[in-house]
């Protein structure tokens, strides 16, 4: 990704994500733009807008290898409900579909959705794609999901969102149900996307969730080299 730091610390992705704006000297209204940029980068036009430009950086075109490694991998379950959180056009829902995985993904994105939809009509593979903001989705999908999968829609959030995502997951997950994750480690300021560390995430889901295994991905793009972790959660 192509990375600038704005005046507050936050990263803006060059075409893609908002320009940095100028200093306010009022700490009131330091605290109020942030609370404005907040509510707009969790509002659907903010991603829909980069659909529309063409500036979606985050997109890297294919399925994150580690998911490919992991699914050819002996530990690779052989079926189940698969939620896709935050899929964008699709690729990894696409993949565990392409395995024999009931899924569905989700995105509060139009383009997104339609984007992934005509992909799965193209390539003939069995998946649903629904507009939805992942958070409204307990009262549809309450103990649904035999498996969520987890790539670049933790790292959306701002810090203080992490704990309702975790929530979230393991509410939508069966009791047993195992969270699928590569999480973007990177370690710079601001956001998005918004790093974190692997004792970070940990602590996170160690209160809900058996933390089987969350180790640096050796097979990442090379854009993201050093900069991700693979991890599989369990749900206690």
């Amino acid at each position: 990704m192509n990375l600038r730091k704005n005046n507050r610390g936050l990263l803006a992705v060059a075409g893609g994500f908002d320009e940095p704006r100028p200093t306010r000297p009022d700490a009131k209204e330091e605290e109020e733009e942030e609370r404005g940029m907040m509510s707009e980068v969790e509002s659907p036009n903010f991603w829909e807008q980069r659909y529309q430009e063409g500036t979606t950086r985050w997109d890297i075109g294919q399925p994150a290898p580690a998911f490919v490694k992991f699914l050819n991998s002996p530990a690779a379950p052989v079926d189940g409900r698969v939620a896709v959180l935050g899929c964008g056009r699709g690729y990894e829902a696409l993949l565990f579909a392409s395995r024999g995985f009931e899924v569905v993904g989700f995105d509060f994105a139009p383009s997104a959705i339609a984007a992934a939809t005509c992909l799965a009509r193209d390539a003939g593979i069995s998946a649903q794609f629904l507009e939805r903001d992942i958070f409204d989705l307990v009262d549809e999908f309450a103990g649904y999901f035999d498996f969520v999968v987890e790539h670049t829609c933790f790292c959306t959030l701002f810090p203080e969102k992490r704990p309702n995502y975790v929530r979230l997951v393991n509410l939508i997950l069966r009791p047993g149900g195992e969270l699928i994750g590569l999480f973007f480690t990177h370690s710079r300021a601001g956001g998005p996307p918004f790093g974190v560390t692997a004792g970070e995430i940990e602590r996170y889901f160690a209160g809900n969730f058996d933390i089987l295994s969350l180790a640096p991905a050796a097979d990442s793009v090379p854009a993201r080299q050093g900069e991700e972790h693979f991890a599989l959660f369990r749900r206690k």
